[in-house]
């Protein structure tokens, strides 16, 4: 049987291909499978196929040997986060454990959903929806004779993940990185010649900031941008460097990215907002709420009724389709700020801030406010003098209406960010304490 995820088959198709690449050494389909085949002997292994099992997505070769085997045996992974908290572990085992018994007889992988509150979501992963997700990918991307495509992201994240899965399916090569370190990274990219890159844009500017002088080699044809908005400065700065992106948008449930650069535009990519669909992808976009469907779309919640194929999933996230196409996001409908009855997306505020020389980074939230029931906050991180605030009032007042405008402002050394590398919204609020009010002038207010 030709089964696209299976490890012996790819060991019978590509016998010598190497698989995957660490710093030790390279393997082929061939000594993976061999791995692979010596792990699905392990008792634990061996219990009933229906019941998850459970595996810290570390990035090692124990763990992805380990997947290898458990897509083998059509057993389903429950794949948790090692930084974890034991609390955290808890509840996520509390929500798979709920929904077992229920797991659809194709359920391949269940990957828990981020930025949520109280439970987990887990969302159940099937081996269609892995199988459709790569064909989509596959069909911006391509794929060439000697493709290594570098997994520096965590596995336990549908972005990591997903390298592991389009890689075995195209019996093409994967570089294993123990780590993201933004020092090292351009020498492992030149030691492996990886050709596909997949970083959130926060490992980007850390690259572009560690390696002032970098340009990528002629070998690396693309760097996959997602799991957070791109600040387009980010993305101009990375033009210049001749690098080539392509943005992509999607999330846990529809295993990974379904909107995307095209491909032809990756040195272009700032103009095209988060991209436009995938085959096979069906976008739209209802009272500003941005929908998706497609057989790359999860099975449902692990514990929750099954979702219908033919329906619609709203992924809590906002955004528009412009003349061209190109979906625009402006973020999680939860972040937004309604200040005097005006809705303001932190998304767009943070683009403009991040555009004003000496601002390298910028998160945007609400702050209670007595008048108009939130305001309009910003935490900035600087390029190493203080910033003029008052040019950086009329700054923004040039481009943005007057309700969207930060009313106070704080320097931090770095923006928190989830495990993930997404900006943190809920570690944002914390810095309310150390805010200080921005010299709003007449011309500026409401």
């Amino acid at each position: 049987m030709n089964d696209r995820l299976s490890i012996f088959a790819a060991a019978r198709q590509a016998p010598a291909a190497i698989g995957l690449r660490t710093d030790q050494r390279s393997f082929s389909f061939a000594e993976l499978a061999q791995a692979a085949a010596q792990r699905m002997r392990a008792a634990e292994l061996q219990q009933p196929v229906h019941l998850p099992y459970v595996l810290d997505g570390t990035s090692t070769f124990d763990t992805v040997i380990t997947l290898y085997a458990l897509l083998q045996l059509r057993r389903p992974a429950l794949l948790l986060h090692p930084k974890l908290t034991p609390s955290e572990r808890s509840a996520a085992l509390r929500t798979v454990e709920r929904g077992a018994a229920t797991l659809p007889g194709d359920a391949a992988l269940i990957v828990l959903t981020s930025g949520t509150t109280g439970e987990p979501r887990a969302a159940v992963l099937s081996r269609g929806a892995l199988l459709a997700s790569a064909a989509a990918s596959a069909a911006n991307l391509g794929w060439l004779d000697g493709d290594c495509w570098l997994l520096a992201m965590p596995i336990a994240r549908v972005g990591g993940l997903s390298i592991l899965t389009r890689c075995l399916i195209a019996r093409r090569t994967v570089a294993l990185a123990a780590g993201f370190d933004a020092v090292q990274l351009p020498g492992f990219i030149e030691r492996h010649r990886v050709t596909i890159a997949s970083l959130v844009p926060a490992m980007l500017a850390k690259v572009l900031d560690a390696h002032p002088r970098w340009t990528p080699p002629a070998h690396l044809r693309v760097v996959q941008i997602g799991g957070a908005a791109a600040p387009s400065t980010l993305l101009e700065r990375a033009a210049r460097r001749g690098v080539p992106i392509v943005v992509t948008y999607g999330c846990t449930e529809t295993c990974s990215q379904v909107v995307v650069t095209p491909y032809e535009l990756r040195f272009d990519a700032a103009r095209c907002g988060a991209g436009r669909p995938l085959p096979g992808a069906q976008v739209r976009v209802v009272d500003g709420h941005i929908e998706v469907r497609g057989p790359m779309r999860m099975a449902g919640y692990a514990g929750e009724p099954p979702l219908d194929p033919q329906a619609w999933f709203d992924t809590g996230d906002l955004g528009e389709f412009d003349t061209d196409g190109f979906l625009h996001v402006h973020g999680r409908a939860g972040d937004v700020i309604i200040t005097g009855g005006e809705n303001v997306y932190p998304v767009e505020v943070e683009r403009v801030l991040e555009s004003f020389p000496g601002v390298a980074a910028a998160g945007v939230f609400g702050v209670p406010d007595e008048t108009w029931g939130e305001v309009v906050a910003a935490a900035v991180v600087t390029r190493g003098e203080p910033v003029d605030e008052a040019e950086l009032v009329a700054f923004v007042a040039a481009r943005l209406s007057p309700h969207k405008l930060p009313r106070a402002i704080c320097e931090v050394p770095a923006l928190p960010h989830t495990a993930a590398g997404k900006p943190d919204r809920a570690a944002l609020a914390s810095l309310a304490k150390r805010l200080r009010p921005l010299p709003i002038g007449r011309r500026a207010d409401r």
